[in-house]
């Protein structure tokens, strides 16, 4: 939680932050060469963009009206009862 005085954006800001920076000293110590870390981090890439692509289609599809009025617009014509 912010501090009086602190907004909440900064505190964001600083967890981020932290988070780059820690990310980057692993990647330094780890033990993997470096062509294996681009590989794994290619592949966390790509199912990363993978699932938010589905959750785009997903959330487009359940704010997206069902049906069109006019979809279902009779104009008359084409029954032989």
């Amino acid at each position: 939680m912010a501090k009086p005085g602190e907004s909440e954006n900064t505190v964001i800001i600083a967890f981020l932050a932290g988070a780059v920076i820690a990310a980057g000293i692993t990647l330094l110590i780890t033990p993997r060469t470096g062509r294996e870390i681009r590989g794994k981090l290619g592949d966390f890439t790509d199912e990363a963009v993978h699932k938010l692509k589905e959750a785009a289609r997903e959330a487009r599809f359940k704010v997206s009206p069902k049906t069109r009025e006019d979809a279902f617009r009779y104009d008359g014509g084409g029954c032989w009862v």
